[in-house]
């Protein structure tokens, strides 16, 4: 009954928002079968709609060490052609770079709780530009300020790379996160077309999608004040939240703008944003318990550590090699090495990464980590053991290792002091410090002491 009642006076609520509405051209939004109408936007009209949307207003560095400054400008939140445009603009000012751009949230004027959301957007090519579709609770008090209050981000992608675009939420306290990307490659990248990005929120579970393919399904989340327990689950995603658009400038994780960011064609177009939901919600849900992958009979957490199987190493499944921020190379299994060749190292320590995921971490376990290790030339490398899924934090902390020539053992121990993890990640990074020269790897360990 509890849904119920939330559900009930929200409809009551957007009945009213199509009535602002009047005199617009209108498109037919589509029904999806077991969800009913909660409301739509298709920016048929020639102004933003504002009795669903808010102009945020921000300074510049307000989050994340942006560049931007939001502004409710007409010149970087408009309507335009059926779609809602939020361009990013360069400017000068006291003889410096100056950036402005546009960011909508539907605080206070179309939150709801649980649903199904589809957005049709398509993104912007450039170094350093951000552009997200994200939801955030309408009293982000309730559960304490971020990361404790929860967010949803259904779509992210950073201009220097529109081939992935990444869904996420962000929950805690300590900041914890699950991520899933996907990938689009030529003419079907993100920016060379609009994809229809979706979630479908419900008490027990998150399921997002792109162009209707399944990227990630999250169940298991938490939020807690520092060193207390758990609120009730599914607490912190029990409460009414709201969308936000935005394309920010720069930042922590996309970098700064450079010369090769043409901000003429800096728009983030939104095509549409429609909101469903199902007639009512069991709000009678438990977090279903941890699973934990068991060993190996030898006590091994890695499999395939000796490199016996030549496995696919482009899929998510025990390692994988990774590229990112500039980093160019190849990863491949033979003669019962994994070797890695680097050709160009990139701008961070995990611009070329090999990792192995579903590592079971145990509160006040330890653990110890072996492996052999050699490069074609004298040469550095990062190892550590990861959280992804709890805002990366380390459990086995970030190790340089100087390579040489000839085979060398390496072996660490730690105690793992963090809250439970099904999914620690051992990671090997070898981007960043100028080095290119070849590694070789085998026999690797990960075992419980």
């Amino acid at each position: 009954m509890k849904s119920t009642r939330i559900i009930s006076s929200i409809l009551a609520l957007s009945m009213l928002l199509p009535l602002a509405a009047c005199g617009k051209k209108a498109t037919q939004t589509p029904s999806i079968e077991g969800y009913n109408l909660l409301w739509s936007d298709e920016f048929d009209g020639d102004k933003l709609d504002e009795t669903k949307w808010n102009r945020e207003k921000r300074e510049p560095g307000w989050t994340n060490n942006e560049l931007q400054e939001y502004t409710e400008s007409d010149e970087n939140i408009f309507v335009k052609d059926g779609k809602l445009v939020l361009k990013a603009i360069k400017t000068e000012k006291n003889g410096k770079a100056y950036y402005t751009s546009g960011k909508v949230n539907g605080w206070n004027k179309s939150q709801f709780q649980y649903g199904k959301v589809v957005v049709s957007a398509k993104v912007p090519e450039g170094q350093g530009l951000w552009p997200a579709i994200w939801m955030m609770p309408n009293q982000e008090s309730y559960y304490g300020q971020w990361p404790k209050c929860g967010e949803i981000d259904i779509m992210e992608s950073l201009g220097n790379d529109t081939t992935v675009s990444y869904s996420t939420i962000h929950y805690g306290e300590p900041h914890a996160e699950q991520q899933g990307t996907i990938t689009k490659e030529g003419d079907e990248r993100f920016s060379a077309k609009f994809h229809e990005y979706s979630v479908e929120w419900e008490p027990g579970e998150m399921r997002f999608y792109t162009d209707g393919e399944l990227v990630l399904t999250c169940n298991d989340w938490f939020t807690a004040e520092e060193g207390m327990d758990d609120k009730p689950y599914p607490a912190p995603f029990n409460q009414p939240f709201q969308i936000q658009m935005n394309l920010a400038v720069g930042g922590n994780w996309p970098g700064n703008p450079d010369s090769t960011t043409d901000f003429s064609k800096a728009e983030f177009q939104i095509d549409y944003v429609r909101v469903y939901q199902k007639a009512e919600y069991d709000t009678n849900v438990t977090k279903p318990p941890m699973k934990f992958r068991e060993a190996l009979p030898d006590g091994n957490f890695i499999r395939n550590g000796d490199f016996s199987v030549a496995e696919n190493l482009d899929d998510d499944i025990d390692w994988k090699f990774l590229l990112f921020n500039g980093g160019e190379g190849s990863a491949e299994i033979k003669d019962g090495e994994m070797i890695i060749y680097t050709q160009n190292y990139g701008t961070e320590e995990y611009s070329v990464q090999l990792v192995h995921p579903d590592l079971p971490m145990l509160k006040g376990h330890k653990y110890k980590v072996t492996f052999d290790i050699r490069a074609d030339e004298a040469r550095k490398c990062i190892v550590c053991v990861s959280a992804p899924n709890a805002g990366w934090i380390r459990y086995l902390q970030d190790t340089s290792i100087d390579l040489e020539t000839e085979w060398k053992t390496f072996t660490f121990e730690f105690e793992m002091k963090d809250k439970d993890d099904n999914n620690g990640r051992l990671e090997f990074n070898m981007g960043k410090h100028k080095d290119t020269a070849t590694i070789h790897i085998k026999n690797v360990r990960v075992e419980e002491i």
